[in-house]
């Protein structure tokens, strides 16, 4: 289990909080490193000592594996900080689940991030009125916008794959929604899945010559192991779109999502009310509503795909 520990004692008081000037723990579930998700937890970070917030931080990852996002759920619960934090939806299922079973005096206000959909989940009942000590921010997918922007760059797709990991919940929600809307938009879905980052080669492989272009959700796993997703992208010529746009600077053709680092911002307002004293139930889940389109020009021309030039013009940003 890798596991890290940043003190951070940012000023004597808390300012505009008003808390005293003791620094607050914060343990931190991460469920992998990747991009996105070290994206959310800096920008928390970077909140909280923005606002002079004095926080002790114990950061644990647990390398896509569940078994180990287990163990640190209830290590955490254990070490009864102030605020427990889950980044992704794995995490955040482990540690609900481990603050279920803990007595009393172990219990803890609960934060989550980089989630897909809450309720199902099984994070919360009502995204208005969670459930008691818990709260947190989703990175629920606009899934339709999401597929326009990739209908308009490639037009003429008939079939579209989309490679994810069946065991992660925030992944089937989007799959559902994407099967959903494929009737309306004019194409077929074929899936391909990977339980492990070891098996995302394969998987993808096994969509070459099947499908016109590939879609990847906000999937843990897959965006762990995207190199050998874009590898074959490019080997086949198959075009791999993304739900991050931080997978597109990593070489996915072009995303329309969320800025991660904002939304870890967002989670660290939460924090720092919660750190002051507001029940995490008296706050509701919270969405991050602005879009941007990233595209990567060169490993669009990689893969085959021209970028269109009206879509380069729009784009918040363009990697060549």
């Amino acid at each position: 289990m890798k596991r890290f520990v940043v003190a951070a004692l940012f000023g004597a008081c808390l300012g505009l909080y008003g808390v005293a000037s003791q620094a607050a723990t914060v343990a931190v579930s991460q469920f992998v490193e990747h991009p996105a998700l070290d994206s959310v937890l800096r920008g928390m970070q970077d909140y909280l000592k923005e606002k002079g917030v004095a926080v002790t931080w114990s950061v644990h990852n647990a390398q896509a594996n569940m078994a180990t996002a287990t163990q640190i759920a209830q290590q955490m619960v254990g070490e009864k900080a102030d605020l427990l934090v889950a980044i992704a939806t794995p995490s955040a299922q482990t540690c609900v689940q481990a603050l279920a079973k803990a007595p009393a005096d172990l219990k803890r206000p609960f934060l989550f991030s980089a989630v897909t959909d809450p309720v199902a989940a099984g994070l919360v009942k009502d995204l208005q009125k969670p459930d008691a000590g818990i709260t947190g921010v989703s990175d629920l997918l606009p899934v339709e916008e999401h597929l326009r922007m990739v209908l308009a760059y490639k037009p003429g797709i008939k079939k579209l794959g989309l490679l994810y990991n069946a065991g992660e919940a925030n992944s089937k929600a989007t799959v559902a929604t994407v099967k959903e809307l494929s009737g309306k938009l004019g194409f077929t879905v074929v899936e391909a899945t990977a339980g492990k980052t070891a098996d995302v080669h394969q998987a993808a492989k096994s969509l070459v010559g099947r499908v016109d272009a590939v879609f990847i959700p906000t999937d843990n796993t897959i965006v762990a192991g995207l190199e050998s997703v874009i590898k074959i992208g490019v080997d086949n010529k198959l075009p791999i779109f993304a739900a991050d746009v931080d997978s597109v600077k990593r070489g996915a053709v072009a995303a329309m999502g969320f800025d991660y680092y904002q939304h870890g911002r967002q989670t660290g307002a939460m924090a720092a009310r919660i750190l002051n004293g507001a029940k995490p139930e008296s706050l509701p889940v919270e969405f991050q509503k602005e879009l941007q389109l990233h595209i990567n020009a060169g490993f669009s021309r990689q893969m085959g795909l021209e970028p269109p030039a009206e879509m380069v013009k729009k784009a918040a940003q363009v990697y060549q």
